[in-house]
């Protein structure tokens, strides 16, 4: 009886032993696969979050919290070359009386010493500095855009206010064709104004590091922008394969930058037709109006080719919508970018190895 008694006891003593050592095999076990758990959970979950915010902090063209500066740029022929033009994130022209177009320069996070010349305001413009929380600076302004700045509330930097170092008249120019200023300059009076001088808007344009080719679109090597008739204000871009980039000329000339004589070149081109008439405000100076809150046509053109988009506007201070025909936003090549708003009758022409390609868009809008 003790021996069997004994036998029992052996057994049971070699059956603890026996889960004992399974148990502690198992813990050894998910020991070591919990740090191989730990990465397979941040590559899944993690990790994704960690890539999005690295393909954000990837995009050179915008980036930081600085808040972006609006500039009006004289365009007219005797303002050439202009300067600080290949330095913004994104260049709007625009129609203004006489048959000129006038633009607007964004800049962020730049340093530049001399940027003009500066021009007054057109109250259209209006609508983009509010898209791109910008501070808005001229130099001068239209009835129209005197009461929609007060109206709106707009952060504005009118030069004609300001002392004749923060706005200066350069003498290689002539007036009202020659003032400059700086973003030094501009941010001591913003600064002096307490206006807000961090942002945190998201971008107008949905930029991505990935190079955005277009393979569906149609060639587009050089594309011509009447904003008249007579052809006396029309925007060219020819591109150069070699470089991905977009030459640009105005009223037959070769842009370049009244700085460093470097040539005017962009990565992006926007072409927004939209329906403009001459305003009825008494002083027959010919002002412009501009119906560009609604979904308009245009083209987005990179790297050689073109598509053609709907630009999508919901009000004065909303941002515009870029998508392309089956209603997806387009993704913008990571570079600056000029958005060509021309007259919905404009005769844009697009050529490439194909026959060139007649873009206006004529529609009631």
């Amino acid at each position: 009886m003790e021996k069997k008694s004994t036998k029992i006891l052996i057994a049971i003593v070699v059956i603890l032993v026996i889960a004992v050592g399974v148990l502690f095999a198992i813990k050894l076990v998910k020991e070591k696969n919990k740090g191989e758990d730990q990465v397979i959970s941040l590559g899944t979950d993690t990790l994704g979050k960690q890539d999005e915010e690295r393909t954000k902090q990837d995009v050179n063209i915008f980036s930081g919290d600085d808040r972006p500066i609006a500039i009006m740029i004289d365009n007219h022929k005797g303002a050439l070359p202009q300067a600080g033009l290949n330095d913004a994130y994104i260049v709007y022209e625009i129609i203004v009386e006489g048959g000129e177009s006038r633009l607007m320069a964004l800049f962020k996070g730049k340093d530049l010493e001399k940027i003009g010349p500066v021009r007054s305001s057109r109250h259209y413009f209006l609508d983009y500095a509010l898209e791109n929380d910008a501070i808005y600076v001229h130099f001068g302004w239209s009835p129209q855009a005197e009461y929609d700045i007060s109206n709106l509330k707009v952060n504005n930097i009118n030069g004609i206010s300001e002392s004749s170092k923060s706005f200066w008249r350069v003498k290689d120019k002539s007036a009202p064709h020659n003032v400059a200023t700086s973003i030094a300059k501009i941010k001591e009076i913003a600064q002096r104004k307490n206006y807000r001088m961090t942002s945190d808007k998201k971008s107008v344009l949905h930029y991505v590091t990935d190079d955005v080719k277009l393979e569906n679109g149609q060639k587009a090597d050089t594309i011509t922008i009447p904003y008249t008739n007579t052809n006396s204000n029309t925007v060219k871009y020819t591109y150069d394969a070699e470089t991905q980039r977009y030459q640009r000329y105005s009223k037959g000339v070769e842009e370049t930058d009244w700085n460093t004589g470097e040539k005017i070149t962009t990565k992006n081109i926007i072409i927004t037709f939209a329906r403009n008439a001459t305003l009825n405000d008494g002083e027959g100076k010919g002002r412009q109006t501009l119906y560009n809150v609604n979904n308009l046509k245009g083209y987005y053109i990179t790297n050689g080719r073109a598509i053609e988009i709907t630009c999508e506007k919901s009000s004065r201070s909303e941002q515009t919508v870029y998508k392309d025909l089956e209603g997806n936003e387009i993704d913008v090549n990571d570079g600056n970018t000029f958005v060509q708003i021309c007259p919905i009758d404009a005769k844009v022409v697009i050529e490439g190895q194909e026959e060139p390609v007649e873009a206006n868009i004529i529609t009631e809008q």
